[in-house]
């Protein structure tokens, strides 16, 4: 090796931001292997590569003793001294044994190290940049599928869009760009992997940060949401300023905004409903595009016993159950819907329950008084 290791040394530092230093001892120790294994040596052994030069030194390390043994690994008094005075009994001895094709050797295994530690450190350096943008969106293109998972290319890594987070019925076609929720970034031996999502609703959230800028600025506040992937989507949205309509802000002018992430999404429905503090208001609002005639709640039990109209019972309850379903998760409380027949027959039912049990008070009452 030569002083033009060193220069590239200090390059790589500066480009790649890889210590010279970290790099001159990762050489040094792999430098060790690689003369024992070329020259079947069983000494103690140290590299020593001048930090100007680049020249490569092998010396073996020997203890000082009054009668060596063993050649190998002990050194009389008399011969340590010559190589330094200093050198006492039970001291250890550096004695050069630097091999004369040794250069050869040296220079292919710091060319190795070097490129093993320019790859960790780029592994590194994107790691650190996707672990950042957890929880955040990323846009890619889609390159294969393996095992049923697809692959995306996001430019400086791949990423994984796992069988369990691809939305039902969403067609994944080669080079089609996608955007998608970054969940977790996993460190490998092949470097990071990038497991992303279609199905979690942080990508909603995530979609409408972009496109409404009310909610980039914080004063419009996504409250809650709830998801049915590919399906229908709950947002509950909150305005801090009372001049700032929150679901029109959420729309946009002729719906642009919110048609631009129904299209992201692939034509997923999304209701974006007013979030309230009061529970009966935000559980009437969360049944949306249903009309509510009323709400009783407990708070016991955190459940809340809706009436609608007879002809909006179906749509309040909608699809195998889906809109109240999405509204009980939007919200966070139970809910049970009736029709106003339906609580007019209950409330009938009630009072007849009611008469008949008071008859029979009476009729009991009349019999003790007899």
């Amino acid at each position: 090796m030569s002083a033009e290791l060193i220069l590239a040394l200090s390059q790589l530092e500066k480009e790649k931001g890889i210590d010279k230093e970290i790099l001159i001892e990762a050489i040094e120790i792999a430098l060790i292997s690689a003369y024992k294994r070329n020259f079947g040596s069983s000494q103690n052994v140290k590299i020593s590569i001048d930090r100007a030069t680049g020249d490569v030194k092998v010396y073996a390390l020997k203890k000082v003793t009054t009668s060596p043994e063993n050649d190998l690994l002990e050194i009389s008094a008399e011969d340590a001294k010559k190589i330094n005075k200093k050198l006492e009994i039970d001291d250890v001895a550096e004695v050069e044994v630097t091999p004369k094709k040794f250069g050869r050797i040296a220079a292919q295994t710091a060319k190795q190290v070097v490129v093993q530690r320019i790859r960790e450190a780029e592994r590194g350096i994107i790691y650190d940049e996707f672990s950042n943008k957890e929880s955040d969106i990323v846009t890619g293109i889609i390159q294969r599928v393996e095992k049923r998972s697809i692959i995306i290319d996001l430019g400086k890594t791949e990423a994984n869009l796992a069988p369990g987070e691809q939305t039902p019925g969403e067609e994944y076609r080669f080079n089609d760009r996608i955007k998608t929720y970054v969940i977790e970034v996993k460190k490998t031996t092949k470097g990071p992997q990038v497991m992303v999502s279609r199905t979690h609703p942080g990508l909603v959230k995530r979609l409408f940060e972009l496109e409404v800028p009310e909610i980039h600025d914080g004063v419009v506040e996504i409250k809650s949401i709830s998801r049915e992937p590919g399906s229908r989507t709950k947002i509950a949205v909150f305005s801090k300023d009372d001049n700032v309509d929150p679901v029109g802000a959420c729309v946009g002018q002729k719906g642009t905004r919110v048609q631009a992430i129904v299209d992201e999404l692939r034509g997923e429905k999304i209701d974006i409903i007013k979030w309230s503090s009061d529970p009966e208001e935000y559980i009437s609002h969360s049944l949306s595009p249903a009309k509510v005639i009323r709400v009783d709640i407990s708070e016991a039990e955190k459940s809340a016993k809706v009436t609608v109209p007879d002809f909006q019972l179906s749509l309040a309850i909608g699809k195998e159950g889906q809109n109240a379903r999405l509204a009980a998760k939007l919200t966070g409380w139970k809910i049970d819907i009736k029709s106003e027949s339906q609580l007019r027959a209950t409330i009938e039912q009630q009072l007849l329950n009611y008469d008949e049990n008071y008859k029979d008070a009476e009729e009991e009452l009349d019999e003790s008084e007899s």
